[in-house]
């Protein structure tokens, strides 16, 4: 993620004359600069804007940067907004307009024309804030002043979301064999998915990874090894099962590195010249930053990946999931989500332990290693992005993540419990009424304002069922977006 930057265009009219141009640019250079002391990725001061060329210019150039993830205005001073139109019109990256000011606080002696003519964001900020709403542009505001950290959270958080949108257009996602049998809702139009999200997916035969895992050498397979000691509890003896899956990791890897994926899906019908379902060999993977998807599932294997990358440090605590089993108990509602073997560990509350098992599905020969642990207490999210037909839905609802209620000692997987929003039983109708699928992204370190920030730069419909949610607000909610959208 460190390649990326974002850009800032500060407008102005050139009527003021050159002096206070000047400090225009002193000032937005200097904020450019102690704003990428505090914020994610860098802030470039690019240009002071004060003509329709060389907004244009500037906006056509960064659509062509693959470093820019997107831009930032602020109008220092008044600028007319009529001069924006044939650069935004063409703009194709993610754009935040900032309305700030530089000062802090009105100078009670200093104040005159000449502060006023310098000074007015609060006109110009305005009269550029029409012209986007005008072209019905997709758009973040943060309103505030400059050195707030609250401003400093919000515009980071759009920059994750901004990234995750550059990383969505580079995505690539290796499909190790079809989708399980019969399932409907792993399904989607893929040429849709590229349209609209930049998504290329695409099918590499199971024996293709076969000749692959063949070629792994001892020695690559002893390094691997290393790593995996160094990083999880050792609590079987049966090694080779672990090799095993050390030269899984090591086949898939070369396969999409040498491809440029970033997200892959198996499924465990189609295993042809495999002993084991890859689980530790898919958890360390997604431990790296690549998106996985269970039973050929593409959706949820690029969200992973994307997720990922809008977290912290680029690779933050977002993972395939999927519900489980219900806790229903009266007073204590909880969900029970895990996988057969493939949850990633940077949901671990505690150090990952490397177990191996008996797997009952599918058409393992031999019983898979896999990862152990109990998910992290603390606030989340679980997504969800589903084909409708004509158009993508991203569903998001808000958790809460608990220690497990109890131990099981006798389920040898991952596994994470929630509360889920507004409450388990209404949470569950809210998610079902809207279509969600069983496999979703879950995230400790995306927010739900940012993947509605994502979807609304990636132009598709968001639904959030939060604390307040109810199933006839959202029934009313989902037929009213369902015409808005058959209207796009």
């Amino acid at each position: 993620m460190s390649k990326y930057k974002f850009w800032f265009v500060v407008g102005s009219q050139s009527l003021y004359g050159d002096e206070v141009l000047k400090t225009v640019a002193e000032r937005s250079a200097e904020m450019a600069a102690e704003l990428s002391k505090v914020l994610p990725y860098p802030l470039e001061y690019k240009v002071t804007a004060m003509a329709n060329k060389q907004i244009a210019d500037v906006i056509k150039e960064a659509n062509y940067d693959d470093t820019c993830a997107g831009i930032i205005t602020w109008c220092h001073t008044f600028s007319p907004s009529k001069m924006w139109i044939n650069g935004l019109v063409n703009l194709q990256k993610p754009y935040c307009h900032l309305a700030t000011q530089y000062n802090l606080e009105i100078p009670n002696e200093e104040i005159d024309m000449d502060f006023m003519n310098l000074n007015q964001a609060a006109h110009g900020d305005r009269e550029h804030g029409f012209i986007v709403s005008r072209l019905r542009m997709p758009r973040k505001v943060v309103a505030g002043y400059w050195k707030d950290e609250k401003v400093h959270a919000r515009l980071g958080d759009w920059m994750k979301a901004a990234v995750g949108v550059a990383v969505s257009k580079e995505m690539k996602v290796m499909r190790f064999g079809d989708n399980m049998r019969e399932v409907a809702v792993t399904e989607g139009d893929k040429v849709e998915a590229q349209i609209k999200l930049g998504w290329q997916v695409n099918t590499w035969a199971t024996g293709d990874l076969v000749k692959e895992m063949n070629a792994v050498t001892e020695a690559e397979i002893d390094a691997l090894m290393a790593e995996y000691t160094a990083a999880y509890d050792i609590a079987t003896e049966n090694v080779g099962a672990i090799r095993y899956q050390a030269r899984e990791e090591i086949a898939m890897k070369k396969m999409m590195d040498r491809e440029g994926c970033k997200a892959f899906s198996n499924t465990f019908q189609d295993l042809y010249g495999m002993e084991q379902l890859p689980g530790l060999a898919s958890q360390h993977l997604m431990a790296q930053g690549y998106g996985y998807g269970g039973e050929g599932d593409w959706k949820v294997s690029a969200m992973t990946a994307i997720m990922k990358a809008m977290g912290e440090n680029g690779n933050g605590a977002s993972a395939f999931m999927e519900d489980y089993t219900y806790h229903l108990v009266q007073g204590s509602e909880y969900s029970l989500g895990a996988h057969m073997l493939e949850v990633c560990p940077s949901l671990a509350a505690t150090k990952p332990r490397i177990e191996t098992h008996h797997l009952g599905i599918g058409m393992n020969e031999k019983d898979p290693a896999r990862l152990v642990f109990e998910g992290k207490e603390g606030d989340a999210i679980v997504v969800s992005l589903i084909d409708m037909g004509g158009r993508l839905r991203l569903i998001v609802q808000d958790i809460v993540c608990v220690k497990p209620i109890m131990e099981m000692p006798n389920l040898p997987v991952a596994r994470v419990m929630w509360k889920a929003m507004p409450d388990l039983t209404t949470g569950v109708e809210c998610w079902i009424t809207a279509g969600g699928a069983h496999h979703t992204v879950l995230s400790y370190d995306v927010t739900a304002e940012q993947m509605r920030d994502w979807a609304k730069m990636m132009d598709i419909e968001f639904v959030h069922i939060t604390k307040d949610t109810t199933v006839e607000k959202l029934e009313e909610e989902l037929f009213l977006k369902d015409l808005a959208w058959k209207l796009k």
